[in-house]
């Protein structure tokens, strides 16, 4: 048995390898290290495709940021000329009614004209018949009527002097609106505008930066700051000029765009006390550096050469600037330099009374207002008053409250409009400027 049978006991299993072959693992391996260097590089290629990208991006925005800042500036230069253009066409329209003005003046003047002639033919006949008969005694009437004829003479003259004055100031504002026309027509960019149409108003003139402080006497002969312009020297400074029938002084030139202006009167800082006495007040009291009024010595010299407009410039305590311009007869010192005033132009309404002789007084001398009050002594500093609250440029310099009013027993320097409210100053200027009437057919 044990020889013919095999055993029972199963066959022992083949034994399985446990680990991968080497070949295998470097196979794997080298695998693995080339997809390590292909994602290397890809993410290189990756990173740098990204730089550039951003790269761009800046470009962009810097683009994007120069065009954005381009396009505002257009904005901002539209917006300008626009309203340099509403600017120059406000001007226009006041232009249009000054000559309605001036065409209802014209023809008052003619009516004016007509009367005097028959007036003038009316006292030829009287003045006849009493060299005819010359125990004819005047009567009342005759007498009453000569002095209506002399009354509407002086009136009539006013009138043709206010006429010529508005006219002249009328024909020099239509010349520089057509200069600015045609600049605005051919000008390539803002900037030639608004050197020729300043932003406070079209009448504005632009003063000359450079100032002098050196005073020249043209051997005489220099009347005004006008003389001084037209002779060439263009530089605003002190100088000295010599009026007719007067002894030289220094004044003020200021200097303006096609223009020039005398000063006599000047207020910035309160640091000069306007309250002076009559004998002051004629002589002048001033530093010309700074504050300063001329003097009324002084002043009545220039104004008696010619016909003359009076300026005056004002500043408000917010650094809103106006201005106003006024034909002007001053009387001599016998008349307590007494002036005519008529406004010319201006953009903002008038506050001294006009058609009227109005004297100068001060503290100790005169007392010419309505009702006998003595406006100097109560409201400080020389002035041409009429009534007391008024205008007055001379009066005591006082700054206004945290809340921007004055207090109400201080005026301080005002501008009191016939109608409406009163505007208080931080600064004022007087100025004189020739008209030029001999220019006129």
């Amino acid at each position: 048995m044990d020889g013919n049978y095999s055993s029972f006991d199963p066959k022992p299993p083949e034994t399985k390898l446990k680990f991968a072959m080497l070949d295998d693992v470097r196979l794997l391996a080298n695998g693995l290290l080339q997809l390590g260097h292909g994602l290397k590089d890809f993410a290189v290629k990756t990173k740098e495709q990204m730089d550039d990208i951003f790269h761009k991006l800046n470009i962009f925005d810097q683009s994007f940021y120069e065009l954005l800042q381009q396009t505002h500036e257009i904005k901002e230069e539209e917006r300008q000329l626009r309203k340099t253009a509403s600017r120059l066409q406000f001007n226009n329209e006041e232009i249009k009614n000054l000559s309605l003005e001036l065409s209802s003046k014209i023809k008052v003047l003619s009516q004016e004209k007509i009367l005097q002639n028959k007036v003038g033919g009316l006292e030829e006949k009287c003045t006849k018949l009493f060299h005819t008969h010359p125990k004819i005694q005047e009567h009342e009437e005759t007498v009453s009527l000569k002095n209506v004829g002399e009354n509407r003479d002086n009136n009539l003259r006013y009138l043709f002097e206010v006429v010529q004055a508005q006219h002249a100031q009328l024909d020099k504002q239509q010349k520089q609106i057509q200069a600015l026309e045609e600049k605005l027509n051919n000008a390539g960019s803002l900037a030639d505008i608004q050197i020729s149409f300043p932003l406070n108003t079209v009448e504005a003139k632009v003063t000359h930066a450079n100032r002098t402080t050196r005073v020249q006497d043209y051997k005489g002969n220099a009347t005004d700051c006008t003389w001084i312009y037209n002779r060439g020297e263009q530089s605003s400074g002190t100088y000295s000029i010599k009026p007719n029938r007067s002894k030289a002084f220094d004044v003020n030139c200021e200097m303006k765009m096609e223009s020039s202006w005398t000063v006599i009167q000047n207020r910035a800082d309160g640091s000069l006390d306007f309250n002076q006495s009559w004998e002051t007040y004629i002589s002048g009291f001033r530093n010309l550096d700074g504050e300063f009024w001329l003097g009324l010595r002084n002043i009545h010299p220039i104004v008696d050469q010619g016909d003359y407009i009076l300026r005056i410039e004002l500043e408000d305590w917010k650094a809103n600037k106006r201005y106003i311009e006024y034909s002007l007869i001053m009387g001599r010192a016998e008349t307590d330099y007494a002036v005519h005033l008529a406004k010319l132009t201006g953009n903002i309404p008038s506050a001294l009374p006009e058609l009227k002789e109005v004297k100068f007084s001060t503290k100790d001398h005169g007392n010419n207002t309505e009702g006998n009050t003595n406006c100097p002594e109560n409201y400080s500093g020389g002035w041409w008053h009429y009534k007391c609250e008024e205008t007055n440029l001379n009066g005591k310099y006082i700054k206004p409250t945290s809340k921007g009013k004055l207090e109400r027993r201080k005026r301080g320097l005002y501008w009191k409009p016939h109608k409406g409210r009163s505007y208080l100053l931080k600064s004022t200027k007087l100025m004189l400027h020739p008209t030029g009437f001999e220019n006129f057919d």
